[in-house]
């Protein structure tokens, strides 16, 4: 009697939901990320070569769900945050443009500790998540800082480190994940599957994404909270980061950061010098001081 029973080769396709069930998890090799989006000090017409000064330090901290013994993951959820702001020492006054940009005004830098306080204080946040040795300042897990963009730590934090006399903490030393250029590789990698292995530096320059193209660009609804506020930027920032895990993307530092750049202005000893910089409208800066 002729068997009744299914071929092999006779089996039903998958569905697309089912197909994407079965997609192949990638493995993640960091534990942590920790997603920062600074403000700082600002006139209309300065760049980042301007001696910037922090006034918003706030930080997401981000870790997996769903991460297995063999590394795979793709679920990341913010479980804390920080945020303080910053109070400048050398240009104490904001300017109308910056307190207009980031919606942070005078009284609140005024009452804000410096940036060595701020750091100090959250150096125990790390401390108390279990990110570092509360002695020796030793990363006790594979933690990855994220931003929009290089400038956050790679200019912003070793400017005021060097403006504030401290050294830059070892645990916020290394390379570091510029989420932007993370979301051009994989939107470029969709619209040409067979170059996805190229580099954004490896292809012709097109236009940059700020936060809300990136949410747009991801498929992600629009941006919550006030742009150019640091923590509404770093949450929008930490959704974009997840998506990125949803969407089997390997997260791991692409940017160097290097602790001992300098700067024309950098004289000895936290010094600013003058002539090294430039800005079209400074009219309500108070003079120069020696820090």
């Amino acid at each position: 009697m002729r068997s009744t029973r299914p071929s092999r080769l006779s089996k039903k396709p998958l569905l697309l939901s089912e197909a994407l069930q079965q997609e192949v998890i990638v493995k993640q090799s960091y534990d942590a990320f920790l997603v920062l989006d600074i403000e700082a000090t600002c006139w209309k017409g300065t760049d980042f070569s301007f001696p910037n000064e922090i006034i918003e330090f706030p930080v997401c901290l981000m870790r997996w769900k769903d991460k297995t013994s063999d590394l795979k993951a793709s679920q990341l959820e913010v479980i804390a945050e920080f945020r303080s702001f910053v109070r400048p020492t050398w240009q104490p006054i904001l300017s109308d443009f910056c307190t207009e940009l980031t919606g942070i005004t005078q009284e609140q830098v005024d009452e804000a500790p410096p940036f060595s306080t701020v750091l100090a204080s959250f150096e125990k946040f790390m401390v108390k998540h279990g990110l570092i040795h509360g002695d020796t300042g030793e990363r006790l897990v594979r933690f990855c800082w994220c931003s929009d963009g290089p400038f956050d730590i790679r200019d912003f934090v070793v400017k005021q480190c060097f403006i504030s006399k401290i050294k830059m903490p070892s645990w916020m030393q290394g390379h570091i994940l510029d989420v932007r250029t993370v979301v051009l590789d994989w939107l470029y990698s969709q619209e040409l599957p067979e170059q996805a292995s190229r580099t954004v530096r490896d292809r012709p320059r097109r236009r940059t994404l700020n936060i809300p193209a990136q949410l747009k660009a991801l498929g992600l609804p629009a941006f919550e909270g006030r742009q150019h506020s640091g923590i509404d930027d770093s949450r929008n920032l930490s959704r974009i980061v997840a998506e990125l895990a949803q969407k089997n993307v390997a997260l791991h530092p692409n940017t160097a950061v290097y602790p001992n750049r300098r700067w024309q202005w950098m004289g000895k000893h936290g010094q600013i010098l003058e002539g090294y910089w430039t800005v079209k409208d400074m009219s309500n800066a108070v003079s120069w001081q020696k820090l």
